[in-house]
């Protein structure tokens, strides 16, 4: 039986390097292609950016509203992605003198995260020389990542998963099916996605490996890293949220008080802890692996944090 485990696994890791190679894409050649961004049109789908909850605004508003959401959105990503890359890099030795198709699926994986990085650098210049000037994106993501790696490689691994299964989930449900995005905003995270969904998988057959070899102990501390993790996310969304919100009211065409910006920011708020954390808690793929690794109390435990965030 553990030879033939063995076997299936070590097939997934041969099967993300074949679909790795398949959708291989470059930068310009295949996701600019010389385009730029239509401010006529939103950036981030309804369904991400809660746009439509923001009732007081003006059509115009509300576009604006989720063009800045979309950079913010692009700025997040690679953020996360410095870190993911970091850890990838780092559980890659585990298979330098042992499976070398694992160890090529991990390098493939770091590649197309040092890219998507790239990306996201590039897009934010592009919306900068379209949208007004002001905005702020504060996080360093050489600092966060330096406070992420601080954490076990368990619970960095569980936030990666998390972080990347809810990245398909965004694209499929909300992304695609939107016929009013910009063409190229929406065309990122298509070719962002294809390499994606390998991710993901090669996350949790990590995780897996990973928690195989942990004491029940250390996985009970682990769990706790975890939730300060998602913690330390949201106050990243709460500053930007304010962030964001300022740089809207300098832009939005008419006088902004106090109280309508508290508003808005209380708005975007709630957006981002939909996007980068309820939607990944209540993913039916992560909550499935993640129960199948801790216990019932601990289980309690991250659903009791989470629902303060709501």
């Amino acid at each position: 039986m553990a030879v033939m485990n063995l076997i299936s696994t070590t097939e997934r890791y041969e099967r993300a390097i074949k679909a790795s190679k398949s959708v291989r894409w470059e930068i310009e050649a295949d996701v600019i292609r010389g385009r730029d961004f239509d401010t006529s049109q939103k950036f981030l789908p309804d369904g991400l950016s809660q746009i439509p909850e923001f009732t007081w605004l003006s059509e115009a508003q509300k576009r604006f509203l989720s063009q800045i959401q979309g950079r913010t959105y692009a700025n997040i990503f690679g953020l996360v992605e410095r870190f993911i890359n970091a850890k990838v890099l780092e559980v890659s030795r585990d298979h330098w003198f042992g499976d070398q198709t694992k160890l090529e699926a991990l390098v493939r994986f770091s590649d197309e995260e040092l890219k998507h990085q790239a990306l996201f650098r590039r897009i934010d210049r592009m919306i900068g020389e379209r949208l007004p000037g002001g905005y702020r994106f504060a996080p360093n993501p050489d600092a966060v990542a330096g406070v992420v790696l601080g954490k076990s490689t368990w619970a960095v691994m569980a936030l990666t998963l998390f972080i990347e299964l809810f990245t398909q989930q965004h694209y499929r449900q909300s992304i695609e099916p939107d016929g009013n995005l910009s063409e190229l905003f929406k065309d990122i995270f298509l070719f962002h996605w294809k390499e994606e969904s390998q991710h993901a998988i090669l996350d949790e057959l990590e995780l897996r490996r990973l928690d195989a070899e942990v004491s029940a102990e250390d996985r009970d501390r682990f769990v706790n890293e975890f939730i300060e993790l998602v913690v330390a996310v949201d106050g990243i969304l709460q500053a930007q949220s304010a962030d964001d919100a300022e740089y809207f009211a300098a832009h939005a065409g008419r006088g902004v008080d106090i109280e309508e910006r508290a508003r808005v920011q209380a708005g975007l708020l709630k957006a981002y802890r939909w996007q980068y954390i309820l939607s990944g808690a209540e993913h039916p793929h992560f909550v499935k692996v993640l129960t199948s690794l801790i216990t019932e109390a601990q289980a309690g435990r991250i659903t009791a944090a989470l629902a303060t965030l709501k």
